[in-house]
């Protein structure tokens, strides 16, 4: 049994494996309450085994949160590179995009939305960076918004942490059986963010007045 336990680790999968147990578990148990032998069992493995891909259980919950970060920092910005030159547009895609991230990679994002407070200090510095890089994206769509008068929102700044927040939140609630598919959530919360920064309308190039 261990033999092929050991030989599973040994596919490109192995490392994967290991991940995607910990999430579960890390979802079900939260960080403190997962150990490496929960990890084991779930990707049916050995505890030894996991060693061969990571030093430490604080390893492999830097990996997930760092690699979902890159991925969402990955996909807002294309969406961001898409959607044209308005503010309102950008802002949209931005918004669904980040949705889109929190609903269909759900595990991985409640875990990075929940255990920051369990990295140790080099982790948390690091998920900290890109968490502050993911922000700027929005905050620079609001902030241009706001200068060419396209958005009214007195606290722009705030008005990002709360778009932001509302959109990470949904990996808390949203069920894949639920009333709402993906993409419907995603284009609800887009015009709910045009509210949130008080979207003007513009009519034939000029400000509605």
């Amino acid at each position: 049994m261990c033999a092929a336990k050991a030989a599973t680790v040994g596919t490109g999968n192995g490392r994967q494996a290991i991940l995607d147990s910990a999430m579960r578990n890390m979802n079900e148990r939260g960080y403190h309450g997962t150990s490496m032998r929960d990890i084991a069992r779930d990707a049916d493995i050995t505890v030894a085994s996991i060693y061969h891909h990571f030093k430490s259980k604080q390893e492999i919950l830097q990996d997930i949160m760092t690699r979902a970060l890159h991925d969402a920092i990955a996909m807002t910005r294309g969406a961001l590179l898409r959607a044209g030159g308005s503010p309102d547009a950008q802002l949209q895609a931005l918004v669904r995009a980040w949705v889109m991230f929190h609903t269909t990679r759900q595990l991985d994002a409640l875990v990075g939305a929940t255990e920051l407070r369990s990295l140790n200090e080099a982790g948390r510095r690091l998920v900290v960076a890109l968490r502050d890089e993911q922000e700027g994206l929005f905050r620079d769509v609001v902030e241009r918004g706001v200068e060419e008068g396209a958005f009214e929102v007195e606290f722009p700044r705030d008005a990002v942490r709360g778009i932001i927040n509302m959109g990470q939140s949904v990996c808390a609630w949203w069920r894949s059986d639920g009333p709402l598919r993906p993409e419907e959530l995603a284009d609800r919360y887009a015009d709910l963010a045009l509210a949130m920064v008080q979207h003007r309308p513009r009519h034939g190039g000029l400000s509605v007045s």
